[in-house]
């Protein structure tokens, strides 16, 4: 069941990119996140009044660090998602796992193991072929919006670790991030391109970007805390195929062969990260 979760996830992830994408055409990238962020404080509020879970937090500058970090992911995110093919915007999300390697033996001097360090050369060499054949010259800034994308997010996502080891609930970091996101890009809504009034299909838009971003993050956190984490961090990777075949059915997107292969080191190279970062552990496990 916890698999299910995650390919749940998965799919609800490929939907929000989806909705970013027709967004696109009708709010900027800063009101887009508002609202993404907005959808996140109410629903995470009402989860933790139902669970009673308290407001205020013991690592609160943890807390805050996490929330900025992932804010600017966040909104990078949907700017290369306007900009780049589906498949192509969320695959360079998921480039965040080889930074996370990088910055975990950088800074916290964990010792990469030999699979590691080939499996970070690899996605990086995956995605230069990725971009190469892929990108228009005015499509450059969007790439580099997707790669600032995995970066930033790899310091979010070390934070989340470290909230989880205090013993931080899930909704409360969920709703900081939520909160931080919503106030970050409020001045850009009010004082950038102005306030748009959304119409039917814009309520729709905005409707799918915060229930279907909430949504996967809800039976994300459902999959990381009931099944084995190293099998829900390699099928997240199905977000890249759901966003694939999205790009293929709505917007008539087309990978050819270069494509296609700097995608699949990519996310061979994430999941022979993830592997190397557990098994120690899973040997652990089975003494």
């Amino acid at each position: 069941m916890p698999a299910l979760w995650m390919i749940l996830a998965s799919l609800l992830f490929a939907c929000m990119g989806v909705s970013v994408k027709f967004g696109a055409n009708l709010f900027p990238t800063a009101e887009l996140t508002f609202y993404r962020g907005l959808a996140g404080v109410l629903i995470m509020a009402a989860l933790m009044r139902a669970r009673r879970t308290p407001w205020r937090t013991p690592h609160l500058r943890l807390q805050l660090s996490r929330a900025v970090a992932g804010s600017i992911a966040l909104g990078c995110y949907f700017f290369a998602i306007s900009i780049l093919p589906l498949a192509t915007a969320v695959t360079l999300n998921y480039t965040s796992p080889l930074f996370v390697a990088l910055m975990l033996a950088l800074w916290f001097g964990e010792r990469l193991r030999p699979l590691a360090i080939f499996a970070v050369a690899l996605g990086f060499v995956g995605v230069v072929v990725l971009l190469r054949p892929t990108l228009a010259a005015d499509q450059w800034h969007g790439a580099l919006a997707g790669l600032g994308t995995g970066l930033v997010a790899s310091l979010a996502y070390i934070h989340v670790r470290e909230l989880g080891r205090a013993g931080e609930p899930e909704t409360r970091t969920v709703f900081y991030f939520s909160l931080v996101t919503t106030l970050g890009a409020a001045p850009f809504v009010l004082f950038g391109e102005g306030f748009h009034w959304p119409d039917a299909r814009g309520a729709l838009v905005l409707a799918g970007v915060g229930l279907f971003g909430s949504g996967a993050q809800l039976a994300m956190t459902r999959a990381y805390r009931y099944g084995a984490t190293i099998v829900a961090a390699n099928l997240a990777y199905s977000t890249v195929v759901f966003a694939s075949l999205f790009g293929v059915l709505l917007w008539g997107e087309h990978l050819d062969g270069a494509a296609l292969a700097g995608i699949g080191l990519i996310v061979a190279s994430g999941i022979a990260v993830s592997l190397a970062r557990h098994a120690p552990a899973a040997a652990k496990r089975t003494d």
